[in-house]
């Protein structure tokens, strides 16, 4: 009943021009060699028409390839039906979904008698595991076959809300950076709120809401209890002992998921909120290699996290660790829930996030005025209106060029005398040429104001001279505090709290046996005080903060697990 309360149509959005460029690649025609590879791992089959292949929620559906006939893709709404696509001879099925082993999120049915290749997904993942230019097909066309889910808004869950709330927001935010379709329908701009709350049966003080799956609501959820309805972990258990746990899933640690899952090792991702960490809310990285023309934060970490999953990495959201236990010779990292994971090796790339400005009112204005990350979500919301970025790193470049391009005007506030000891040059330099973005050197916010959400702005400059200015959205995106204080203290740490790990731990503990769990080799590079237990990324100390530097170190320490796995 709850389908036919969902998103008008006209608020649905279809393909856009760029993809439909790309639709051949989407939707690719298989050579007679390439089909005749599928063929060996395949079972033929021949179904009637109207057999229903595979329905949304379905898990570990096998992979289907045309021989004749045609396969309907549709996404199901309530008793009718939106139309994606139709496969016909030598077109196949999948998207996404396949790799990750979650819910699917669409209706496959045969158009008329068909005759078909049938994959089971472990045979599929053998496959393009060791088909290069099998994998290149599968991977370019179901990536891009994700676009389609993401621009249609089919999936499988629909969030109710209203732009000025924190929360509606938090979930927006969580859903988009996992990656997973959905369709928003915001109050403040619905035409007919009550018929349309009334329809949910829900009241306006029970916002922001998650219809899961078309039957199930939940008021006000968490992160947790989205990824629970949505099937996110579904396949993860707790029993099987990893070769790898990777604690983080910012670049550092998917780099090292691809590595270690590609030369074998049975990995596992436990990630707190989304795939990649502060470079994922980042609008565009134009400065890292292979990307001459810059790639949104997001689009890299989707990128990675897919790459990954090809090798057989797993990854778990919401399972941010609370406690690493020191149980030899395996590692167990506890989880919030109470759920732990065992390991013979450990990496931690948990990162660091950005220092809070010491206001009164900030907690309360966290969210419906004041972001961290400065994405298409956050940029909706300060559309034509003032903003101001502070910090003078290039996330806060990027944000303030990025929101330069839909805001009225860009307000840049940094503590120092100008950003060239902190930011690229490239972004100084249209920092500078924008005619919206104004520099404020030598200033801070003092005040924050506003009732439930943020009406005011108050800064002061090196002189002592306060400007007040009635503005709505603050981009905070200065300093870096390390995320370690889950350790609990079994890890030698320095002096802000940053992971010492190597030479730099040696140095500080002057002989190995002073540590905890005594070396019997020489320590490795990127390992920290317990042997086994790795640190890479902005979380270890003396690393440089960039995307490349994180990945370089994640990509890197897997040889080094591999050798102290070795000696183990």
């Amino acid at each position: 009943m709850f389908a036919r309360a969902q998103t008008p149509q006209a608020q649905t959005p279809r393909s856009s021009p760029a993809f439909l460029d790309r639709r051949a690649e989407a939707f690719p025609l298989l050579t007679d060699a390439q089909i005749a590879r599928v063929a060996r791992v395949a079972t033929p089959i021949q179904v009637p028409e109207g057999t229903i292949l595979f329905e949304a929620g379905d898990y570990g559906r096998p992979f289907f390839l045309v021989l004749e006939g045609g396969i309907a893709i549709v996404h199901p709404n309530g008793s009718e039906e939106d139309p994606i696509t139709v496969h016909g001879p030598r077109e196949f099925t999948g998207e996404v979904s396949m790799l990750a082993d979650r819910r699917v999120l669409v209706r496959g049915r045969a158009t008329k008698d068909s005759r078909l290749l049938r994959v089971e997904l472990q045979q599929f993942r053998n496959l393009i595991q060791t088909d290069s230019e099998l994998s290149e097909v599968f991977m370019r066309a179901f990536i891009l076959r994700r676009v389609v889910l993401l621009e249609g808004a089919w999936g499988d869950a629909v969030v109710l809300g209203s732009r000025l709330s924190a929360a509606t927001l938090r979930l927006q935010a969580f859903l988009t950076r996992n990656g997973h379709p959905h369709r928003y329908v915001d109050i403040d701009t619905e035409p007919d709120v009550p018929a349309l709350l009334d329809g949910f049966k829900v009241s306006v003080d029970e916002l922001p809401v998650l219809i899961c799956r078309g039957d199930k609501i939940l008021r006000n959820p968490s992160n947790a209890e989205v990824a629970e309805c949505l099937g996110f972990n579904q396949t993860i258990t707790e029993e099987a002992r990893q070769d790898l746990v990777i604690v983080g899933a910012g670049p550092a640690g998917l780099a090292a998921a691809v590595y270690a899952a590609s030369e074998g090792l049975n990995v596992l991702v436990l990630e707190m909120t989304a795939p990649g960490g502060q470079a994922g809310s980042s609008s565009k990285i134009e400065n890292y290699l292979g990307f001459p023309t810059g790639i949104s934060g997001h689009s890299l970490a989707q990128r990675a996290l897919a790459q990954a999953e090809k090798f057989g990495a797993k990854l778990a959201v919401t399972k941010g660790a609370v406690r690493l236990h020191i149980d030899q010779p395996t590692y167990r990292v506890e989880v919030e829930g109470g759920h732990s994971f065992s390991a013979r090796a450990i990496v931690i790339a948990t990162g660091a996030e950005y220092r809070k400005l010491d206001l009164a009112n900030l907690a309360r204005l966290e969210g419906a005025g004041v972001y961290y990350g400065a994405t298409f979500v956050e940029a909706q919301r300060c559309a034509k209106q003032e903003v101001i970025v502070v910090g003078g790193g290039n996330s806060a470049g990027q944000a303030a060029t990025f929101l330069a391009q839909t805001s009225r005007h860009v307000h840049v506030l940094i503590r120092g005398a100008s950003l060239a000891e902190s930011m690229s040059n490239y972004l100084i330099r249209r920092i500078e040429e924008s005619s919206n973005i104004t520099l404020h050197a030598g200033c801070e916010i003092v005040e924050l104001n506003g009732a439930e959400s943020l009406e005011n702005v108050v800064w002061r400059d090196a002189a002592g001279s306060r400007t007040s200015l009635p503005i709505q959205h603050v981009f905070s995106m200065t300093g870096a505090t390390p995320n370690t204080g889950w350790l609990g203290g079994c890890l030698e740490l320095d002096e802000k709290g940053f992971i010492l790990t190597g030479y730099k731990l040696c140095r500080r503990t002057h002989e190995r046996a002073a540590t905890p769990g005594a070396f019997a080799r020489p320590m490795l590079e990127y390992e920290t005080s317990l042997p086994r237990v790795f640190a890479v990324g902005d979380v270890r100390s003396g690393s440089v903060k960039r995307v490349a530097a994180g990945v370089g170190e994640g990509s890197a320490c897997i040889s080094l697990v591999h050798h102290a796995l070795s000696e183990a």
